[in-house]
């Protein structure tokens, strides 16, 4: 299906906070509750509508490896890693070239947003200095176990200079919403001038246009290679 835009997302985060859950969740519209680690790359795509143009967005979840890298650097381990080289650079191609992050922690599990500012500074380092990053405090349905308020995903938020949202992979509350606005943020970056569209690192390819799909437009979604909360 032919597009105006893709923009190439990247799911970074703790392992079990529901990256793959949401992926699944925004371009499946179902939930797997079976936990099983991202090994590879999970990769989805799905087609949406910004100012009546159609934007497909694909978007690819994090590798395990990377996730054991930032584990470690955020307990200090950083000099004694085995292979560390091999992990910076599946890190670096990894941010590389991508226009849009969801940064995702788990609302019920503290260590997992004490995490962030790891995760936002390995991002910003790799990462082109205009990627979006949308911050999303997952699994709001089980707001009766929270250990992070909400006052406290919003102000990280703004002290980054993120975009905010609490959302549930198992419900569906605030997926779609995470999703679209990140997307709409970039596409106002275009329109302003902040990227230059013909070079692809910034993690945009200009299409052909194109005529939105039903409901939407959903293109639909590849595989999943992993299952749910890697």
């Amino acid at each position: 299906m032919s597009y105006a835009y893709l923009f190439k997302y990247i799911i970074i985060g703790d392992t079990g906070v529901g990256k793959s859950c949401l992926l699944l969740q925004f371009t499946d519209k179902r939930f797997q509750p079976v936990h099983d680690l991202t090994i590879g790359v999970e990769f989805g795509a799905r087609m949406i509508t910004i100012d009546n143009k159609p934007i497909k967005l694909q978007i690819w979840d994090t590798p395990v490896a990377i996730q054991i890298f930032a584990d470690q650097l955020a307990k200090s381990f950083y000099n004694v890693l085995a292979g560390q080289e091999s992990f910076r650079s599946i890190t670096r191609s990894y941010y590389r070239g991508a226009a849009g992050a969801l940064l995702v922690y788990d609302i019920t599990r503290r260590e997992t947003f004490n995490h962030l500012a790891s995760w936002l500074e390995d991002a910003r380092q790799h990462a082109n200095a205009n990627m979006t990053i949308m911050l999303i405090g997952n699994k709001c349905d089980l707001a009766h176990r929270r250990a992070v308020s909400t006052e406290e995903g919003e102000q990280f938020a703004k002290e980054h200079g993120l975009i905010f949202m609490e959302a549930s992979a198992k419900t569906a509350q605030n997926v779609e919403e995470a999703f679209i606005k990140t997307a709409a943020t970039i596409y106002k970056k275009i329109q302003d001038g902040v990227f230059d569209v013909s070079n692809e690192s910034y993690g945009i390819k200009v299409g052909y246009g194109g005529i939105p799909g039903p409901s939407g437009g959903r293109d639909g979604s590849s595989s999943q290679a992993g299952g749910c909360c890697s």
